[in-house]
């Protein structure tokens, strides 16, 4: 499994992959389009690993394609009847273009199979670091379910290690309550995998956000199964925040597009803004710069 030629080049990423379409021996199982079809040709692929889109996001993605276009085309198969085809990368691109109003969008149409339509799909968001832990960890899981991948060869297929395809697996087992705070970001992937074993893993996880804990810390308290509270996080951290404080930080929150959170301590503070995407940072630091 791990010779197969056509994983080695997903491991080098999308753009590298795409760009060998054009080679001789590609010419028989793929074909490049550079062209456009109406928007309403083109359907999402109910496989895509990515699940959660901010509504912030597509509408700023949205602006900036109506003033710019798409810059990127997106990455289709056939479907359906002639002329019509199915997403396998730019699903949110796709959407965006929507809200932008545009009747026809760019494409490069390639002839592939459904695996190696989801595994183009996970390469690009894991490489935009566009999918939350969980959906990158049920991707992963759906290639091993559905086309037999041992950890080592989906490691090759995607480009990371076989113990980043592990831990990020293990985050499956967790319970629904702190897969939701994974999928929001309240909670890291890392300070996750300190909770697979736990035996409240959910107690933990309060413990953990209510007080600002570090990954070593976060392990270091389930090791002790959560007996001790988080004194090191410091008095501050654990108090309940006032009313005007959470005021403040769902008013921020409401302005930026992104989770704020504030934290005050004997002398300061500090205040804490979370991105999921590198397009949210990108967005963030123009607005910090334009004043």
């Amino acid at each position: 499994m791990s010779d197969d030629p056509s994983r080695r080049r997903l491991g080098r990423g999308l753009a590298a992959l795409i760009g060998e379409i054009d080679r001789p021996e590609e010419a028989e199982r793929s074909v490049v389009a550079d062209k456009r079809v109406p928007i309403e040709f083109i359907a999402r692929n109910p496989r895509n690993p990515r699940r959660n889109f901010s509504e912030v996001d597509l509408a700023d993605l949205a602006q900036s394609i109506r003033e710019h276009g798409i810059v990127q085309p997106i990455v289709v198969r056939p479907a359906g009847e002639a002329g019509h085809f199915q997403i396998i990368a730019g699903e949110r691109r796709w959407r965006a273009a929507q809200q932008a109003g545009l009747t026809d969008v760019p494409i490069i149409v390639r002839e592939v199979d459904d695996k190696v339509a989801l595994e183009i799909a996970i390469v690009e968001n894991v490489q935009r670091a566009d999918l939350n832990p969980i959906e990158e960890a049920q991707g992963y899981q759906q290639l091993i379910d559905d086309h037999s991948y041992s950890q080592a060869d989906l490691g090759q297929v995607i480009g990371k290690s076989r113990s980043h395809v592990a831990n990020t697996l293990r985050l499956l087992k967790l319970p629904d309550v702190i897969r939701d705070m994974l999928v929001d970001g309240t909670l890291s992937a890392g300070h996750a995998r300190t909770l697979v074993t736990a035996e409240n893993p959910a107690g933990l996880a309060k413990q953990i956000v209510d007080g600002g804990l570090s990954v070593r810390q976060a392990e270091a308290l389930a090791q002790k199964g959560g007996a001790e509270e988080p004194a090191k996080a410091g008095p501050s951290a654990r108090a309940e925040k006032d009313a005007d404080t959470m005021a403040l930080e769902k008013q921020i929150s409401d302005t930026i597009g992104l989770k704020v959170t504030i934290k005050h301590r004997e002398r300061g503070g500090e205040v804490k803004i979370g991105y999921k995407t590198l397009d949210q940072l990108d967005e963030l630091c123009r607005r910090l710069s334009t004043g």
